[in-house]
């Protein structure tokens, strides 16, 4: 798909039913557009890794997943060899006699090469000679150490990658870059700086019920606007952790699932724990009333331009 304008991203993204705000229609046209990586911070759940892979449907293209953690290293993502089939091989040739006849520098040509060599995300991604170039989601980079943001600064840097016994391979056309971040700890500015930047919000009220309506098809009109509703007003209590529209997708899904057509204090006592994850959250909303939220859904539910 052609995309040229911030109008063709925010259709193309609409078509996939993503509901994408200006600012983030811009940032991913800027990204495409310039090859420049783009950085998505925010809330989780507010649609950051979503953004990904609608993007890969979009264009047609592999979606590759590099999940950031703490302590993850080069080797996982980046390359690693398959020691155990270097060993089964060398034992093959020690037990056929071919060992010997070939020498140590054959030998090691044999074990350290391409058939033996695993691709891990950042390589998968640059090493690609066919067809769209892949989107590499890098996902929760906040959760990665300041080494493993060096080793990355320098991939997105060149889009190139050096293996010593193999030579060096490099993008010849780089991957659309999406990283994402929830923002537990700050990233380097060195990083910043490579990057596109965006900061993902939570959904007005009319866009998040329009998302429930097209992702949760089952559920009525009054419904939707009551759920977006009533996560409006827990994302406005200082929650622990604030639901984003994952919840919110959850939260209508469940009660479509049960046959609910409008809230009431028994349902959303009963199934609060689709929306809310943490039971400090559950006692912070029993002890400010669930009545009030319920009655706080109603009104806001019942209100249209």
């Amino acid at each position: 798909m052609s995309l040229q304008s911030v109008a063709d991203v925010r259709s193309a993204l609409d078509a996939n039913n993503y509901l994408a705000s200006d600012g983030l229609a811009t940032a991913v046209f800027l990204a495409m557009s310039l090859n420049r990586p783009l950085l998505l911070e925010g809330e989780a759940g507010v649609g950051k890794t979503e953004l990904a892979k609608v993007l890969a449907t979009i264009r047609n293209s592999e979606l590759i997943r590099l999940q950031c953690y703490e302590g993850i290293d080069a080797a996982q993502a980046m390359y690693d060899w398959d020691y155990s089939r270097q060993l089964l091989h060398l034992r093959t040739l020690e037990a056929t006699g071919e060992a010997s006849s070939l020498g140590a520098d054959k030998l090691e040509g044999q074990l350290y090469s391409e058939k033996f060599l695993i691709r891990r995300a950042l390589l998968r991604a640059i090493d690609q000679h066919e067809g769209t170039s892949p989107v590499l989601l890098i996902d929760e980079i906040d959760r990665a150490d300041d080494e493993f943001e060096a080793y990355l600064l320098e991939v997105l840097s060149d889009f190139q990658i050096t293996i010593p016994e193999l030579g060096t391979y490099k993008a010849t056309t780089p991957p659309l870059v999406v990283l994402t971040s929830n923002r537990t700890r700050d990233v380097h500015d060195a990083l910043k700086r490579r990057c596109l930047y965006h900061w993902v919000e939570h959904p007005d009220f009319e866009r998040e019920v329009e998302i429930v309506r097209r992702r949760v098809p089952q559920v009525n009109e009054l419904l939707a606007r009551q759920v977006s509703a009533a996560v409006e007003a827990l994302r406005k209590m200082q929650l622990y952790k604030p639901p984003g529209v994952a919840e919110t997708i959850d939260w209508a899904t469940a009660l479509g699932r049960l046959g609910v057509r409008e809230l009431d204090e028994s349902v959303v006592q009963a199934t609060l724990g689709t929306v809310l994850k943490y039971r400090e959250d559950h006692e912070r909303v029993r002890n400010s009333g669930v009545a009030g939220l319920v009655k706080q859904a109603f009104e806001r539910g019942l209100y249209n331009d």
